[in-house]
This record gives structure tokens, C-alpha cells and sequence, in this order.
């Protein structure tokens, strides 16, 4: 994995220059300068080619790094003069490798899937002018920039159309290891106009107003927590970011972290400034390297810079930031547990109150917020509250990040103004299902969350309508399901996480989410699997199972215990018949659950090549060379073996 690398240390007096411009009030005061170094540094202005890649942790795994290592051999062999820039992630993730072109006086072009061996035919024509005939995604229109023609623009490509980027507009547009780039979009003005302007009460009135809510779970009042823990009296206060992201199918902090650093450093210094708090924790999973490197770049700039460290932009405001690497334990998710694992100890939660505002790490006032909610307040601070609570629904302001997978065309990260109907995200940003498959559900917020079923669909995404419907926003993991999705099997797995993810400390939890897998094994048991009391003890389980959830809910010491059923009762709520036939008729719709699948040979259509019975492992197979072959049921272990090796379609699944 290629990790980013420094810029060149400035010299003082590039550095102060840079930093005299956050103090200017309007662009227009900007010297002639700095204008036209910010032109250079936002690409207005370019006297050489351009070449973007995206190297976050998805366009590597897509290949960007041998993507890269063509390129930089091409220019090389070529003698051309061309600057390399590698971004973060834009989103699209499903067409990665991503690679951008920019001439001198033309729009940035985007192209798709550029891999190692399309690098040299797809420089040969762009540099030379010329659009190649496939992979084209869209361009940027900039001001005073010649554009492409027949080309869209990123405001008129499907997959962005409906986007309000407020959290994402720099990633995979900017070099996430240049805080020059990050000053000149207007990165750190919201830090410097606090700091000249606010106090400490005023920036949770600001916060108040705007509306914005927590967007790691339950959407708890920003404001209202940090209010707790400034009105605390202590010497010292703890600000946490929680960046440890553990629900299946999430990656937007990372993604966000990967692209763009600086933005999560300056939201965590209003945030800490915001409650009094001179130090502050980045609690991020370890499995993030690239994100941990690109925090380590940008916080040795940010001091640098004197934008974070002692005596910020000669505020007289102190503040260190330290980054601390979780071992990746869902539970650390829990605000409590977090803090254990902070202090060192075993990551379980604790019961409260006293509530982290209160008496938190260390024993003192401390608040967490996650990634996303940092992201949002440098603009919110320097836009003002009326420009968030703009957009977004009478409860629920602003925009929200969501990580798109399953069974979805464009997997990737997508921001959508709140209150956008789950129809719009799914069939017009995500591309619908592929292959012609129907739409099932969408699992939203993560093990805790729930299910959305098709009748549904149409349902406004903000935190109230999702919780009419037994879901929940969580931190923004969206995953898609098709009508191949058996929902018993969905709800199994989630429950085999959470129970294998419980730290153990209460019974209910430890217990409860065992036996609620357990029936749930149960249901999508076959009967040769099964001694002559277990087939009783499945019945009687299933009677159980809504009266175990709500006990588990009601008595679980934290919030994730409480939450722990939600897959289950979701599922159960909306696909129903799903459960009755797996426990009446001991079928699977959707053809999952192996053990409840039924395999027969048409004797029609076997040409007796006996490939099925010497590939079958449990001898289930009888026949003769050349004539039809059949199964015997109850020695037949349902593997599906015999259906995936036959060549004439003479297997079949009931």
C-alpha cells in the first residue's frame, strides 16, 4: 500500500501568508498574490498536465497502486512533464480504478476503471487531446476553463446528480496531504472566524440553531451534549472522535478521513473549543492504515501551520489531538466502553449515569461525536446556522453520508440532503438492481438497525420516518437486498455478529442474543439434522422469540444490547410468511438456507455422465453410466454439489 508522502516543508513566510488569509474577512480583500497562488492550488490555473488517481483503500483494492506505478513509468519512457496527484475516494466506488486528466486551460476530465494494462492507449489519446471511446465518467466544470464536449458534467452524471455534497466536496477532488489545498477551499476559515468571533457558550447556541444531530447512532442534539459537559466545572476536558466504524458494510469515515483529513482535524478543534476541552482523542480502528497515516500527515502540518498545538492562530486556545488505535471490537462503539479502551482498559460499558458529559475519560467532562458530525461543523461555523438548517427536514437538518452496497449497480459513498426518499437512492443514484432482480429490503444502521421492505420504499430518510418503520439512521451503512436475499438467513447473520461481538458483561446480552441464534439456527435446520426432541424444542422456541427480544431490550446494560433484537423483530415484522414457511413447511423461498433446500434429478434430462455422483461427497447418488441417475433424500446432505457440476440442467432445486 503506497502510503502519502509530505509536501516540501514551507518556509515561514509562505506559512504566514497562507494563514494571514483566514483572517480576511471577504475573498475579495485577498492580495493579488495569494489570489494567484490559490488559483494554482485549486487547478484554476495549470502549464502542465494533471493527473489524478484515486488511491483510498477502495482504489487500491480495485488496483490503483499498479494503476499508478504504469503511469508514473509512462511519463518517465515519454520525457513528459506532468504533475501526479493521488486523491481520496469520490465516492463511485464501483467504477475504481478512477483517474482524472486535466490540460492546461481544459476542464478536469474523469475516467473509470482505468487499469494497469488501459494506462498507456488511455494517456497516448487524452494527452494528445483526444477523448478515448469508452471509460469517460464526467468533467468539472470550472470558471475561465474550456470544456469538453458531449462530455457531462459532474452535476448532470446520475450517480451525483441528486448528491448535496457538504461533507464530501473535497474527497477525491484535493490532495487529502496538502493543507495548502485545504486553505485554499476555504478549509480552516470557519476555525479562524470562531476564534476571532465566539465564545465557547456562543459557538453551542450557533451548533443549537443549525439543528445538527449526533450522526454516529441515535442522532442525540450536538449541541445538547456538548452544553453538559461545558457547564461541568473541571481543570481538564476530553473531546473524543470516534472513528473506529463497526457496523458491517460501513466505510464513510474512512473514506472521509482518507480524503480529507483536515476537515475532521478543524470540525474536532471547534468541537473541543466548543466545551473547553484542551486535549482531544482520534479513536480509530487499526485496520485503517492509510486513514491513520494521512491523520498522522495532517496533524504534524496542522502544527506546523499553528493551526492546532499551542496558542491556535494566537488565540491564547490550546489543543492536542492524539490518535488512538482500537482493536477493531464492535463494542467500542459504545461511548462508555470507548473510554475504557482509551484509558487502557477492557472496552465494556459501564452503567450510567454519571453520562460521559459529566464523568467520562479520566473522570472528567467528555464528549464523543463521530467523524461525520465533526465533518459538518467547519462549514456550519463559517456558513452560519440558517445555511445547514436550509436543507433537510423539520427534525433532522442538513445531509446525511451513506456507504451503498449489496445488491446495488453503483456501489459507493453517496451524501443526500435528509428527507430524500430511499427510492431515489437506491433506483436512481444506485442504478437499481442488477441482473433485472426485484428489490427485496435495505438493511439501515448497521446490527442495530432494521429493514425496509419494498412497500416502503418511498419512505423520506430522516431519523423519525426510519423509526416508524423498525429502522434506524445509525452511522449510514445501507445495504441492499434482491429477491434472492433470504431474510431468516439475513437475520441469522446479523445475530451471529452481535452475539459473537458481545463483550459478556450482562447476561441478557451474553445470553439472550445466544438463544435468540439459536432458534434462528433452528428454523433453517433440515430434519435429517435433527434428534427427536429438537424438532419440540424449535417449535417452542419460535413461541419465544418476540417475548426473548423484549426482555433483551428492556434489561441490556447498554445501547447496543437494547438495539441487539432489531434485526430479528424487523424481519419478523415485515416477512413473516419468510418465517412460516421456513418453520411449517421447512422451505427456503429464496433458495439459501441449504439445509432446507430439496435436490431431484430429472430423469428426462440426465445423459448419465455421472459427473454428479462422483463429485457428490456423501455418496447420495445412484445410476449407471449413460442412463438417468437419481438422488437418495435421506442421505443427501443438500451441499448442492451435484446442481453446480451438471452441464445439462438436469438438477434441480426445491
Amino acid at each position: 500500500m503506497k502510503m502519502p508522502k509530505t509536501d516540501k516543508i514551507k518556509s515561514s513566510e509562505q506559512i504566514s501568508s497562507l494563514i494571514e488569509t483566514l483572517l480576511v474577512e471577504k475573498k475579495s480583500e485577498l492580495t493579488d498574490d495569494i489570489q494567484t497562488e490559490f488559483k494554482k492550488l485549486k487547478r484554476e490555473s495549470i502549464d502542465k498536465p494533471v493527473i489524478f488517481i484515486g488511491t483510498g483503500t477502495c482504489g487500491l483494492g480495485a488496483g490503483a497502486g499498479k494503476t499508478l506505478k504504469i503511469i508514473n513509468e509512462y511519463l518517465t519512457e515519454k520525457n513528459i512533464d506532468a504533475d501526479i496527484v493521488e486523491v481520496g475516494c469520490i465516492g463511485f466506488c464501483v467504477e475504481e480504478p478512477l483517474v482524472d486528466v486535466q490540460l492546461p486551460g481544459k476542464n478536469r476530465i474523469s475516467f473509470s476503471k482505468i487499469t494497469e494494462e488501459k494506462v498507456e492507449t488511455f494517456l497516448d489519446a487524452i494527452l494528445d487531446g483526444e477523448l478515448p471511446d469508452e471509460n469517460i465518467v464526467c468533467q468539472f466544470e470550472t470558471e475561465n476553463l474550456k470544456k469538453w464536449e458531449n462530455v457531462p458534467t459532474i452535476t448532470e452524471h446520475p450517480f451525483f446528480s441528486l448528491q448535496t455534497r457538504w461533507v464530501l466536496p473535497n474527497c477525491g477532488i484535493v490532495d487529502p496531504t496538502s493543507i495548502e489545498e485545504y486553505i485554499a477551499h476555504d478549509g480552516y476559515k470557519g476555525l479562524a472566524k470562531m476564534l476571532r468571533n465566539t465564545t465557547p457558550k456562543e459557538l453551542c447556541e450557533i451548533v443549537q440553531e443549525s439543528g445538527l444531530r449526533g450522526r454516529g447512532g441515535g442522532g442525540f442534539l450536538t449541541a445538547k451534549k456538548w452544553k453538559f459537559a461545558l457547564d461541568t466545572p473541571s481543570e481538564q476536558k476530553y473531546f473524543i472522535c470516534n472513528a473506529d466504524e463497526g457496523d458491517p458494510g460501513a466505510f464513510m469515515d474512512r473514506a472521509v478521513i482518507e480524503g480529507d483529513p483536515y476537515r475532521l482535524l478543524e470540525g474536532l478543534t471547534i468541537s473541543s473549543y466548543g466545551i473547553g476541552a484542551t486535549k482531544a482523542y482520534i479513536y480509530i480502528r487499526a485496520e485503517y492504515p492509510l486513514a491513520i497515516e494521512r491523520l498522522k500527515v495532517a496533524i504534524a502540518k496542522s502544527k506546523q501551520y499553528g493551526l492546532l498545538g499551542q496558542n491556535i492562530l494566537d488565540s491564547g486556545y490550546d489543543l492536542e489531538i492524539v490518535i488512538k488505535k482500537g482493536a477493531g471490537a464492535f463494542v467500542c462503539g459504545e461511548e462508555t466502553a470507548l473510554i475504557h479502551s482509551i484509558e487502557g482498559k477492557r472496552g465494556m460499558p459501564r452503567p450510567r449515569p454519571p453520562f460521559p458529559a459529566v464523568s467520562g475519560l479520566f473522570g472528567k467532562p467528555t464528549i464523543i461525536n463521530n467523524v461525520e458530525t465533526l465533518a459538518n461543523l467547519p462549514a456550519i461555523v463559517y456558513k452560519g446556522a440558517d445555511w445547514f438548517n436550509s436543507k433537510g427536514t423539520a427534525g433532522s437538518k442538513g445531509t446525511k453520508v451513506f456507504a451503498l452496497s449489496g445488491k446495488i449497480n453503483n456501489t459507493g459513498l453517496v451524501e443526500v440532503e435528509m428527507g430524500v426518499k430511499l427510492r431515489d437512492i437506491i433506483f436512481k443514484i444506485g442504478g437499481g438492481i442488477p441482473n433485472g432482480k426485484q428489490y427485496k429490503a435495505a438493511q439501515m444502521g448497521g446490527p442495530s438497525g432494521g429493514c425496509i421492505p419494498e412497500q416502503h420504499l418511498d419512505i423520506e430518510i430522516d431519523y423519525e420516518s426510519l423509526q416508524t418503520v423498525g429502522a434506524m439512521m445509525g452511522s449510514g451503512g445501507l445495504v441492499v437486498m434482491d429477491e434472492e436475499t433470504c431474510m431468516v438467513d439475513v437475520a441469522k447473520f446479523f445475530m451471529d455478529f452481535i452475539q459473537r461481538e458481545s463483550c459478556g458483561k450482562c447476561i441478557p446480552c451474553r445470553e439472550g442474543t445466544r438463544r435468540m441464534l439459536e432458534i434462528l439456527e433452528g428454523i433453517t435446520r433440515g430434519r435429517k439434522s435433527e434428534s427427536r426432541f429438537e424438532a419440540l424444542e424449535r417449535f417452542k422456541g419460535v413461541m419465544y422469540l418476540n417475548r426473548l427480544a423484549d426482555v433483551i431490550k428492556d434489561t441490556s446494560l447498554c445501547g447496543l444490547g437494547k438495539t441487539a433484537p432489531n434485526p430479528v423483530l424487523s424481519t419478523l415484522r415485515w416477512f413473516k410468511d419468510e418465517y412460516e414457511q421456513h418453520i411449517f413447511a421447512r422451505k427456503c423461498p429464496a433458495g439459501v438456507c441449504k439445509e432446507l433446500l430439496t435436490y431431484e434429478i430429472v430423469a428426462d434430462a440426465c445423459k448419465g455422465c455421472t459427473l454428479c455422483k462422483r463429485e457428490c461427497p456423501n455418496d447420495a447418488i445412484l445410476g449407471n453410466a449413460k442412463t438417468p441417475h437419481f438422488i437418495i433424500e435421506d442421505k443427501c446432505i443438500g451441499c448442492g454439489r451435484c446442481y453446480e457440476v451438471c452441464r445439462f440442467n438436469a438438477v434441480t432445486v426445491k
